[in-house]
């Protein structure tokens, strides 16, 4: 009860200024992106410290995806690839050479966060219903996350990936299905923006990516022997344990939408 007190209480007052910030767009989002994206690669690189990632080139390379996509995907593109030879600069700096295994961590945190929350800025700056499309798919994943959760504690019966992610079930993923391909449906219904056949597909994926990236991150944190990301956020955990749906969703949501002519 003290967990569940605690979630609500974190989430009433960052919620609204989550969404105040996305509303604002422009560099005020690219802000929540580089704030939330610093706190989340410091505790990737916390989890990963045993294969010593490059911080420097992660968090420079992350922050410069992320300032790249201000002006473009070409330019979030750009930022990413920087983290490479800022990786083996930064090394040579403190008198050595990356290993494989740090170089690959340290490239990782930029792809899987820089890349992640750089397309979620891509969205919100779409030059028609950027708000709107962002919001709908901070909603849907929202509104899939929970009622999975919701039915699979009261119908789940069949584990998805017992070993990776226990709680997760199939009928909760069905249920989280349904609500996220209705909220595309709604919030696109009357807008002249996407058919009905783009919304639903949108959602589709949505339902889809939203689970594929939670379990990437328990796979991650079962490897690496910790429960939760971090504690940042009291009862929801980590940053890391509230963006890994929304860093899958939101590169798959851009492209599709890319798909369909609307971005």
């Amino acid at each position: 009860m003290t967990a569940l007190i605690s979630r609500i209480l974190v989430a009433a007052a960052l919620l609204p200024v989550v969404l105040l910030l996305i509303w604002a767009g422009g560099w005020w989002m690219v802000g929540l992106a580089a704030v939330t994206g610093m706190v989340a690669l410091h505790e990737l690189y916390v989890m990963t410290r045993n294969l010593r990632p490059v911080l420097l080139a992660g968090y420079a390379g992350t922050l410069a995806t992320l300032i790249g996509a201000a002006w473009g995907p070409e330019w979030a593109l750009a930022g990413f690839f920087s983290t490479l030879p800022l990786a083996f600069l930064f090394k040579a700096a403190a008198g050595g050479m990356p290993s494989a295994a740090s170089v690959s961590v340290t490239v990782l945190g930029s792809a899987w966060i820089g890349l992640g929350l750089a397309h979620l800025v891509l969205l919100r700056e779409l030059p028609e219903h950027g708000f709107l499309t962002l919001l709908t798919v901070v909603l849907a994943v929202f509104a899939s996350d929970t009622v999975a959760f919701a039915a699979g504690r009261v119908l789940g019966r069949h584990k998805m990936a017992p070993q990776t992610s226990p709680g997760k079930t199939w009928e909760g993923f069905v249920a989280g299905t349904i609500a996220a391909v209705l909220v595309p449906f709604f919030a696109f219904y009357d807008e002249d923006f996407l058919t009905v056949p783009e919304s639903l597909a949108l959602g589709a994926l949505i339902a889809v990516a939203g689970p594929v990236g939670d379990l990437f991150e328990s796979a991650l944190k079962r490897d690496t022997g910790v429960k939760d990301s971090g504690r940042i956020l009291l009862g929801h955990g980590g940053m890391l344990d509230r963006l890994d749906a929304f860093l899958f969703t939101g590169v798959g949501a851009y492209y599709l939408l890319k798909a369909f002519g609307a971005a």
